[in-house]
């Protein structure tokens, strides 16, 4: 006898909701498993996880916060693995679009918010659009591996963010901290509710019913889906596989951009070092447990918010360090992956003389 992975060709239904939650069960189980080696009751750590991200108005508030720049890097990644374009790179691009944002109000600072608003959009969405679009162009027009690409212009953005806020663009007020002066009141999104809720909500819930719409009912959706699920098919048909990619990378990276305008403009009110904490990443986690469904994504980046509010809390009740969340999306990630692979495969047990 022998194990052989075999291609499905009909894949039951039941998977496409089914192992996404197996996965995040299976995540919490081991990490559950690991808490306990380190001593702590997994029950406690998670009630308090609970507790501290969904026991009260402040706690949800707090999530919702989190899950915005989530969410909308969620969608950008998940609009460029649709057409089976691995973007790695919207961490790099949400810094883009905030630099891009910050670098309107410094130098067009407009009076009224209904013109200084929507210029901030407009250049965040070009920066990050941009920054994306060059691995699409090195892509199409050389076989450049976006991978490769779109992960170290992460870094480049990084580093260009430390370099503005440490040198021309910090505030001589500041002490010597690196923070650049605080946005004017025309370049502040309005909060909601007396909480740190901010409008990047609604542009999140917008920019999903857009890209849904786009992908399920457009011409550009159709043929982008059949990009990724056959290129030869694609390029039978006279497909213009170069144009989808860039155009696709411009767009993705355009979404998470405006992440970095929410961030800075709804809840920093500066930029600084740090403000992002790796929600390009955690975005592709959320892509995959939604199944790059962009209404799913809305809902998997809010309970992904409460993980990361409840990992603030862990480290404040429980004295547990922030790398025991990171691990623990590390472990979701690895059984999204896993599912994924049994999703496309199936592993039989067959006789010799037949494998």
């Amino acid at each position: 006898m022998a194990l052989r992975v075999e291609k499905r060709f009909d894949v039951p239904r039941w998977m496409d909701w089914g192992l996404p939650l197996i996965s995040f069960a299976l995540a919490l189980a081991v990490g559950a498993l690991l808490l306990g080696l380190l001593g702590v009751s997994p029950l406690k750590a998670y009630g308090e996880m609970i507790r501290g991200s969904l026991g009260d108005g402040y706690g949800i508030s707090e999530t919702i916060v989190k899950a915005i720049p989530i969410a909308l890097c969620g969608l950008a990644v998940a609009l460029a693995f649709t057409m089976v374009v691995w973007n790695i790179g919207a961490e790099g691009q949400l810094v883009a679009g905030a630099l891009a944002a910050t670098a309107a109000v410094r130098f067009f600072p407009l009076e009224s918010p209904f013109l200084m608003i929507p210029l901030m959009v407009l250049v965040a969405a070009a920066a990050g659009g941009l920054w994306a679009a060059f691995a699409g162009w090195l892509k199409a027009r050389w076989s450049v591996n976006e991978i490769i690409t779109t992960l170290m212009m992460n870094y480049i953005a990084i580093l260009g963010l430390e370099y503005f806020v440490y040198g021309p663009w910090r505030d001589p007020m500041s002490l010597g901290f690196p923070l650049t002066p605080t946005f004017h009141d025309a370049a502040r999104l309005p909060q909601l509710f007396g909480t740190r809720v901010h409008y990047g909500l609604f542009l999140a819930l917008l920019v999903a019913f857009l890209l849904r719409t786009a992908l399920r009912w457009s011409r550009w959706g159709y043929e982008i889906r059949v990009i990724g699920q056959n290129p030869r098919a694609a390029a039978y048909a006279g497909m213009a596989t170069s144009h989808h990619i860039v155009l696709t990378l411009f767009l993705s990276g355009a979404i998470a951009g405006l992440a970095g305008m929410g961030e800075v403009a709804g809840l920093q009110g500066r930029l600084q070092p740090g403000f992002s904490v790796g929600y390009g990443f955690t975005a592709i986690i959320v892509a995959w447990l939604a199944r790059l469904n962009p209404f799913a994504i809305l809902v998997v980046s809010f309970f992904m918010g409460a993980l990361l509010v409840g990992g603030d809390t862990l480290q404040v009740v429980m004295r547990l360090p922030l790398s025991s969340v990171q691990v623990l999306q590390g472990l979701i990630l690895f059984f999204v992956l896993a599912g994924e692979f049994f999703r496309n495969y199936k592993v039989c047990l067959r006789r010799r003389e037949d494998a």
